[in-house]
Order: C-alpha cells, then sequence, then structure tokens
C-alpha cells in the first residue's frame, strides 16, 4: 500500500463501540430519575437518602471491579471483554425491569422488597459501565489506529456519551409525568426496554467482528521497586477523583430532586410540571458539560491542566455559594429539551447550578494528568485505581441527600463546596510532584 492510501477503517466495531461509549452515560444517567420515582413511594417516606441509593449501587460496582476488569484485557482480551461487559449490562437492566414487575409484595426491613430488586440491578448494571469505561477507550484508540485518527475517534465516542447523558434525564422524566405516590418504575419500562435492546444488538454485532488485540511489548524485565501510592500528588489525586465525580454526580442529582420535590422543602414549582422541568434542568447540565469539553479540547493545548483545574475549581466554588446564599428568586433560563431550547421559570440557584457543567466538564483530564505526572512506569497501574475511585460519584450524591434529608436541599451543597475547595487546593498545592526521589525508569 502507497503512503498516500489511507487503511479504511472498521465502520461496524467503532460504531458498536461509539455505541457502547453512550450507553455508559445512559445507564449511568438512569439511576438519578429513577431514584425521584423510588423516592415518592410510599414505604420511602421521601427519603432522598433512600432514593440515591440506587445511584450509589451503580458506582459501588467500580470499587470492587474497577482492577479486575483492567486484569480482563490482559486474560481475555479486548472483544471479550466487552462482550462479557455488555452481557452483564443486559442483565443488569432486566434485573431493574422485575423490580417493577414484581410489585410491591413483601417487605424486608421495612422497605418493598422489590427496591432491593431494583438496588441489585443497579450493582450488577455498575459492574458492565465499569468495564465498558475500561475497554472503550483503548478499543477505540486501537481501531483508529492509534495517533490522531484513534484520539478523534475517542472524542467522537465522548460526544455521544455526552448527548446520552443529556438525553437520559428528558426521556425519563417525559414518561414519568407528574411524580404521585402511584407512580412506579413500570413508567419508564419502555427507557429499560430500549437499552436491552441496544446491548442484544450490541453482543451481536461484536459477536461476527474480527478484532485483533494490541501488542504489547513485555514487561517481564520491568522491575517495580514501589508503586503509585508511593507519589503524594497520586494519592492526593486519587481522592481527587473521588471528589470530582461525586461532584459531577451530586450536582445534577439532587437539583433533579429539589426540582421535582412538591413539598414545601423543595422548589414550588406547579406539581403538573415539576417532574419535567427537573429532568430538562438536568439535562441542560449535561448539555453544558457537552459543549465545556468541546472547548476544553481546544484549550487544553494551550493552557496548563492547573491553571484549567484552578479556574474550573474557583468558579464552581462561586456558582454554589452564589446559588445557596442568593434570595430565593424566580428567574427564566434556557432548559435543553431534546431537540431546542425552551425558556422556563425556576429558581435562580437552578441557573447557577446548571453552569457548573462547565466547570465540571473539563475536571478529570486535569485531574488525572496532574496525578501522573512524573509516574512513569507506575502510570498503568494508577489507572487501575483511578477507576475504583468512581466510587465517589456513588458516595457523595448519598452523604449529600443524607444532609437534604436532615435540613434543606441547598444546605446539603456544602458537601459540593468541600469537594470543590478540595480540588482547588489539590490544583494550586497537592497536585506538585514532592517523591522526585523515586526512580520511575
Amino acid at each position: 500500500m502507497s503512503s498516500t492510501e489511507k487503511k479504511s477503517l472498521p465502520i461496524v466495531p467503532i460504531a458498536t463501540m461509539i455505541i457502547l461509549f453512550a450507553m455508559i452515560s445512559f445507564v449511568t444517567n438512569l439511576a438519578a430519575p429513577i431514584g425521584v420515582i423510588w423516592k415518592n413511594q410510599p414505604a420511602l417516606e421521601g427519603s432522598n437518602f433512600l432514593g440515591m441509593l440506587g445511584n450509589m449501587m451503580n458506582f459501588l460496582a467500580y470499587l470492587f471491579m474497577g482492577i479486575p476488569a483492567g486484569k480482563m484485557l490482559t486474560k481475555i482480551g479486548y472483544k471479550k471483554t466487552a462482550l462479557v461487559a455488555i452481557a452483564v449490562g443486559f442483565l443488569g437492566v432486566f434485573i431493574q425491569y422485575l423490580s417493577g414487575v414484581l410489585g410491591v409484595g413483601a417487605e424486608l426491613f421495612s422497605l418493598p422488597a422489590n427496591f432491593y430488586v431494583y438496588l441489585l440491578g443497579a450493582f450488577v448494571a455498575g459492574f458492565s459501565v465499569c468495564m465498558l469505561n475500561t475497554v472503550v477507550n483503548p478499543m477505540l484508540n486501537l481501531l483508529g489506529g492509534g495517533g490522531n485518527r484513534g484520539n478523534q475517534l475517542i472524542q467522537t465516542g465522548g460526544t455521544f456519551n455526552s448527548l446520552t447523558g443529556t438525553l437520559t434525564p428528558l426521556f425519563v422524566a417525559a414518561l414519568i409525568g407528574q411524580i404521585t405516590p402511584a407512580t412506579a418504575i413500570t413508567d419508564v419500562n419502555l427507557v429499560l426496554f430500549i437499552a436491552m435492546g441496544v446491548f442484544a444488538v450490541a453482543f451481536i454485532a461484536l459477536s461476527f467482528v474480527k478484532i485483533e488485540d494490541p501488542k504489547t511489548s513485555s514487561k517481564a524485565n520491568v522491575t517495580y521497586e514501589h508503586s503509585p501510592w508511593a507519589f503524594r500528588h497520586f494519592i492526593l489525586g486519587a481522592i481527587g477523583i473521588f471528589v470530582y465525580v461525586g461532584v459531577e454526580i451530586g450536582i445534577p442529582g439532587t437539583l433533579n430532586f429539589f426540582l421535582a420535590d412538591v413539598t414545601d422543602k423543595g422548589a414550588g414549582l406547579d406539581p403538573k410540571i415539576a417532574t419535567s422541568i427537573g429532568g430538562s434542568v438536568a439535562a441542560t447540565y449535561w448539555f453544558l458539560m457537552l459543549i465545556g469539553r468541546f472547548l476544553g479540547s481546544i484549550i487544553g493545548g494551550k493552557v496548563s491542566s492547573k491553571l484549567m483545574l484552578t479556574g474550573a475549581s474557583g468558579l464552581g466554588i462561586a456558582f454554589v455559594l452564589l446559588a445557596m446564599f442568593l434570595p430565593r428568586i424566580m428567574t427564566s433560563m434556557p432548559v435543553f429539551t431534546g431537540s431546542s431550547f425552551a425558556m422556563v421559570d425556576v429558581p435562580l440557584a437552578a441557573l447557577l447550578l446548571v453552569l457548573c457543567g462547565l466547570c465540571t466538564s473539563i475536571m478529570w483530564g486535569g485531574i488525572f494528568n496532574l496525578a501522573v505526572e512524573g509516574l512513569g512506569k507506575y502510570t498503568a497501574a494508577a489507572s487501575g485505581i483511578f477507576m475504583m475511585m468512581v466510587v465517589g460519584g456513588g458516595v457523595l450524591p448519598l452523604i449529600q441527600n443524607k444532609v437534604a434529608d436532615m435540613s434543606t436541599y441547598m444546605t446539603s451543597y456544602w458537601v459540593i463546596v468541600l469537594g470543590l475547595a478540595f480540588l482547588l487546593y489539590y490544583a494550586l498545592i497537592g497536585s506538585k510532584n514532592v517523591n522526585k526521589d523515586i526512580p520511575v525508569d
């Protein structure tokens, strides 16, 4: 083949991987809006903490599967790992579907038995999402032949990931309509059927595609005298990932609960439209994350990770504090409805919290780059640890909503402020490598 000829890209496996990239966000972002249904069940007594438990179970899977998922790549290869992830994802969504079909039934520890079935489904789905996160990025890079084309495919996958994150709360809110005690998870069966259908089609398509695993150099002669945990800036960076994912999920998740809540603690919206507005506002947050990632990819080559993380954290703190302390007044804001923008009246706090999506959009890359700087041969091990720390996306929102149960929704955003303050500290001070005496070659 001449140098002017370009090797054709394998369209089917690339399309399959991009679809799976989108499914990561689709499955993850089901938890918060479905949690609105569960918290309004009479047995759960409007508990935000219990409503966020499904999200917690989804992210808890990362703690157990983060490192094993990486090892699966080396033992059974990329394709088989992806197939296992797809099968597990189908099973997780199916179990969530069963939680609605089973009905309320008996109670266990004062909670409906089918609620535990739902939590099991969310946990199993979390295993799938963790494995998919581990495999789709390197596989897209591999299918693109590495270099610029590989990076281009990863960015394309990330765009679809953000798009489904935007559409999911809209879709669920549209199906739920007005929240009442009679609203059940069966009202969102269409979403679950779509998810299972996509997983099934992806499994079949990928089964017939030949994908060669990348040839990696032998590391048999490499000696690992230490581990990533020997580096202070990595330890603080791992905590930073834990905090960041919790902040990213907690801001829109709790905001959705606040807007959909028609009790005195809520935003005071019309009960007939509260759920749909909550979904639209949450979707707009994810849409702004999509915009932020796009802008971040443009300025990332010109602005340091330290400066980007510093600016994003500081601006995020300002937005959240303003949301907490400015007078509770209504304002009009554009919300993403799935095909266009529409103006709706929401509390000013909602607008300010949505703007945080521009800040959180660029934090993962900044934290990751700062944390692995100077790790050398320990970088691969560090990546597996980062995947485990994604569990923060379940822990921090759970803590935040416990605070909301005990006080108010806006008071719960102190959890977010503290998290952003840590990220600001990490950007300014904690990211400095003070262990340069450790050999990394």
